[in-house]
């Protein structure tokens, strides 16, 4: 048995206790504990996986060409270009960023899943936007994240992140919800603004399915990733102001568990029900399809 074990958000926050320390603190001795490797070691593992999110966004907004089934591309740099009419600053940057990467994963460039690929903007867009619209440095950017990978942790054991099993809910949800913890973290956040953050996301959440046209993450998926972002921010904004989740957060992580349970298998990355089967949705599988057997 580690020292630093966890299984739930509580167990988290007993630890925290215990040891007198930090949520990120306590993820990085666990993360030191199971890779037998040293702090600085655990620390330039984050770092280089944040340079990746920098190269991700990057490529997600220089290259605007159309994905190969011609479903997307160019839609990040057409927010980050286009003046903002609702969103601030920061906000607006979390949703071209979210996108740019989620189009770059469409086209096959390197990106870091977190949790998956299918959400894999919405994390390091809000760690981003909010890193340089608040001038935070690395070392915080990667406690951010270490935070981030423990909630999603505990997320995986006590539910899932995949879509095949909980639908887009336990993808987009999952890293909505670390998200809006590295926000709230990043902007000063106490341990249970953080969590509360994560709760207060995660709830509203619920029930989103996973139902990618012609079997491919790209629609939906590429604009659910900027709205999701987005929605972290908002929940992270309510628990920074003192709004708690009524539900704890790891009674919202098993609320998530069961509604995949109960969701039908057509909602859950099988293409066989929602967006999918529109009549728009299964005249482009059938377009894509004779294009591949052509």
């Amino acid at each position: 048995m580690f020292q630093y074990e966890y299984k739930s958000i509580q167990d988290l926050v007993k630890l925290t206790q215990q040891y007198q320390t930090t949520l990120a603190d306590i993820i990085i001795r666990h993360e030191m504990e199971q890779a037998e490797k040293s702090e600085g070691e655990i620390r330039q593992l984050m770092e280089e996986r944040i340079v990746v999110f920098h190269e991700s966004v990057q490529a997600g907004l220089n290259d605007t060409d159309r994905s190969v089934s011609g479903l997307v591309g160019g839609d990040a740099a057409r927010v980050q270009q286009h003046p903002a009419i609702f969103l601030g600053s920061l906000a607006n940057k979390a949703l071209s960023y979210a996108v740019a990467i989620a189009e770059a994963n469409a086209k096959m460039f390197k990106i870091v899943a977190c949790p998956t690929a299918g959400s894999c903007g919405i994390v390091p867009a809000v760690l981003l936007a909010v890193a340089e619209e608040r001038h935070i440095g690395k070392k915080e950017q990667g406690e951010a994240m270490f935070i981030a990978a423990g909630v999603g942790a505990v997320v995986s054991h006590k539910a899932t992140v995949a879509g095949a099993v909980g639908g887009c809910q336990a993808e987009c949800g999952s890293a909505a919800a670390m998200a809006a913890a590295v926000a709230a973290y990043l902007c000063g956040g106490t341990t249970t603004q953080i969590l509360h953050a994560f709760a207060l996301c995660m709830k509203n959440t619920l029930g989103l399915a996973c139902d990618p046209v012609a079997g491919l993450v790209e629609v939906p998926c590429v604009k659910r990733n900027g709205c999701y972002a987005v929605l972290a921010l908002t929940a992270a904004e309510m628990a920074l102001a003192g709004i708690e989740s009524v539900i704890p957060p790891d009674e919202v992580i098993e609320a998530m568990g069961e509604i995949g349970r109960l969701m039908p298998v057509a909602l859950k990355e099988t293409s066989e029900g929602g967006l999918a089967q529109t009549e728009t949705g299964k005249a482009i599988a059938a377009r894509l399809e004779k294009a591949m057997n052509a």
